[in-house]
This record gives C-alpha cells, sequence and structure tokens, in this order.
C-alpha cells in the first residue's frame, strides 16, 4: 500500500518534470488542470471506478499513471522481503529499509523519464547521489573516511572516468552526460564489486534488446537507444540482489 501510494506521487513528479511545472501545489487533471480531490488519488483504484478517465473532463488517464503505480508498488514489496527478517527486525534495519525505498524511487523516476525522453533528470540523480555518499558514510562505513573512499568513492571516480572518457572521444554520440553522473552514483551506492556487476548486467540486457528491436525492425543499427533504463534495472538488481549474484559469479569463474 505504501508502494501504491508513493507510485502516485512518482507519476505526479514525472509528469511536473516533463512540463517543467513546480513541484509544489495540489494534483491535477492533465486535461483539464481541475484540481482532484481525496476521492480520485486513491491509488488504482480511483482510476479502475473511475474507468480510466477524468472525474471532470471525461479524458483518459494515461496508462502511465496506473502502471507507475503498480511498478512502485511491487518494487516496495520486493524491497521489504528482501531486506526485513520479521524475526529479527529492528531499529537499526530502518533506516536501511527507507534508504532502499528512497532510492528505488529515485531509480523509478530515471528509468521511466529517460524511456521517454532519453535524459537523465539531474532532479532525481543528484539528490540519490548525495543520499547514497551520506548513507555509506555513515552507515555502511561508519563514519571510516578511509573505508568510505577506498569502498565507495573511489569505483564511483573511476567508473566515471571511464565514462566520460567514451563520452568524450565520442562527442556525445555514444553515450550522454547523463549516463557518466549516473556509473558516479553507481559506484558511490554500490561499491567496487557490485557497481561493475551492474553495469555489466546493464550492457548484457541493453545489447540483448537492441538486438531484438534490430531484428524486430522496430530499431535501425544507428539508431538510438536509451541506456539509463538498463543502468537502473541492473542497480536496482545488485542493490537488493547483489549479494546472490555475487556468489553466482564467483562460482562459475572460480575454478
Amino acid at each position: 500500500m505504501l508502494g501504491l501510494s508513493v507510485g502516485s506521487f512518482l507519476h505526479c513528479i514525472v509528469y511536473r518534470l516533463e512540463n517543467k511545472k513546480d513541484m509544489s501545489g495540489r494534483s491535477f487533471c492533465e486535461h483539464c488542470k481541475h484540481v482532484l480531490s481525496w476521492q480520485d488519488l486513491i491509488p488504482v483504484l480511483s482510476l479502475f471506478l473511475l474507468e480510466g478517465k477524468c472525474r471532470y473532463c471525461k479524458a483518459k488517464v494515461s496508462f502511465w499513471h496506473p502502471l507507475i503505480e503498480l511498478l512502485t508498488g511491487l518494487i516496495f514489496l520486493l524491497v521489504f522481503v528482501s531486506i526485513v527478517n520479521l524475526s529479527s527486525f529492528g531499529l537499526n534495519d530502518f533506516p536501511h529499509l527507507i534508504f532502499a525505498f528512497y532510492i528505488a524511487s529515485s531509480l523509478i523516476i530515471i528509468f521511466i523519464y529517460d524511456l521517454k525522453h532519453y535524459l537523465i533528470p539531474d532532479k532525481a540523480l543528484i539528490p540519490a547521489i548525495i543520499v547514497s555518499i551520506l548513507f555509506n558514510f555513515f552507515i555502511a562505513s561508519h563514519a571510516s573516511l578511509f573505508w568510505f573512499f577506498a569502498s565507495y568513492l573511489v569505483p564511483g571516480l573511476i567508473l566515471f572516468g571511464l565514462f566520460f572518457f567514451i563520452f568524450f572521444i565520442s562527442k556525445g554520440r555514444w553515450l550522454g552526460f547523463g549516463d557518466v553522473k549516473f556509473v558516479f552514483f553507481m559506484g558511490v551506492l554500490l561499491g567496487f564489486a557490485k557497481s561493475f556487476l551492474a553495469l555489466f548486467v546493464a550492457s548484457l540486457m541493453g545489447s540483448v534488446i537492441g538486438i531484438l528491436l534490430i531484428v524486430a525492425k522496430k530499431k535501425q543499427l544507428k539508431s538510438t537507444i536509451p541506456f539509463g533504463p538498463f543502468l537502473a534495472i541492473g542497480t536496482f538488481l545488485m542493490m537488493i540482489f547483489g549479494n546472490a549474484i555475487e556468489n553466482l559469479f564467483s562460482f562459475i569463474l572460480l575454478p
């Protein structure tokens, strides 16, 4: 239920980012601009009862609205199940859960916005970078500057340097600068091994999807495909299943 409610809020953020609108103020219909009442804002249920239409102007509501709500609800459930052990959950685990919910929400915004507009929004990415740095410095590294620098900041800087080099020599044709900033975020969020595995997973998925789109004649060889959604998926998978994936790769690679 929390995820569904947050999903409704995330849809509002994506819409206002798209249309360069202020983030404050009450929700309104995208078509007639009528301010929505509380019964119009119940996640999924309101749209179902209204048959996917605005109560006031009867215009069809974008399919993105219920899709983002359901996606966020499922992702929050997955985050909760992967982090919380009900038999031993305590106050010390609560910051990890809130942090994971926040990062998952940021990744959803980045995924959808880049998928639609081929652009990673700084208003979602930069705060996620700052929160990740603070969390990993004070919580994961226990305020140890050396441990944080070696475990999180160095991977972020290495990935940033690698992608900035690709961006520079291609003059932005092979990837956007948003991708360069995103891989820095991956490093400071996940650490060394998990960030590089996330990049590997994202690259593999991007290659497979790209080939399938070309085979289906939806894209051409020179067509642009946004990399941000794949980076977001790879980051989320490593954030939730990172230890299991690391163990799998170790089992495959080690003799």
